[in-house]
């Protein structure tokens, strides 16, 4: 598994939205864009994680972040997740994991004790260029967006 390092340029993606509309990177060219990788929409960790990034949205913007969050659930679970929680920002699937693959969020870890294969929750922070300012592997879901806002000057 190959892990993006800062100043790595991220992989194009076309992907789709809870509506099934595609969005491309290429899209997000000239703003900040935070990639956020998560397991499975409406699992503990996941809400909260979203939550967070949802109640701390306006503050992400105003200082010049686009909050874009990515997993493997389909389009339909990802609007089910949108209007359950009143989510306020992209959300992508990445169904068959082939884009987590390429940026390095795919992958083995430790769940409770076991190795498996999944989405490692990561976060990639990127540039208007789309070169990679923080890549964070690993990360929690709780204390995360706190954390990111702290390393970001928010």
């Amino acid at each position: 598994m190959t892990r993006l390092e800062v100043g790595s340029k991220v992989p194009a993606f076309t992907l789709k939205d809870a509506k099934g509309k595609s969005h491309k990177l290429s899209e997000f060219a000239g703003s900040h864009v935070i990639l956020y990788f998560y397991p499975a929409a409406m699992t503990p960790g996941c809400t909260k994680q979203a939550c967070d990034f949802r109640d701390n949205l306006n503050s992400l913007k105003s200082a010049g972040y686009t909050v874009i969050g990515i997993s493997p659930d389909t389009a339909e679970k990802l609007a089910q997740f949108v209007d359950a929680e009143d989510l306020n920002f992209l959300l992508l699937s990445d169904e068959g994991h082939a884009y987590m693959e390429k940026v390095g969020a795919w992958g083995e870890k430790n769940l409770y004790g076991k190795i498996v294969t999944g989405v490692i929750r990561s976060t990639l922070i990127l540039d208007g260029k789309g070169k990679v300012t923080h890549a964070m592997y690993g990360v929690k879901a709780t204390g995360h967006v706190a954390k990111l806002r702290k390393d970001l000057g928010i």
